[in-house]
């Protein structure tokens, strides 16, 4: 069977390594065994999930649109 390497944190480490049923079992059978949502997120859920975001005044977004086409980029540190 195909393996694969991954990186994870400590922690996650952590909650795989609690998850085993016995000390034998393997990790990638912890993570079959873990249920997640098969169509995974959608651009619907994403929007759903802000919920009720406040209005930006005028005034602030003409303020970040002129500080964005002011910024330059920086100069060559190595000039």
């Amino acid at each position: 069977m195909a393996t694969k390497t991954i990186s994870i944190d400590s922690e996650a480490y952590r909650r795989l390594r609690k998850a085993r049923k016995h000390p034998g079992e393997s990790f990638s059978q912890v993570i079959r065994r873990g249920h997640w949502d098969e169509k995974g997120a959608t651009a619907r859920s994403w929007v759903e999930s802000f919920g009720e975001v406040p209005e930006v005044d005028d005034a602030v977004l003409d303020a970040l649109e002129a500080n964005q086409k002011a910024d330059k980029a920086p100069g060559d540190k190595w000039a």
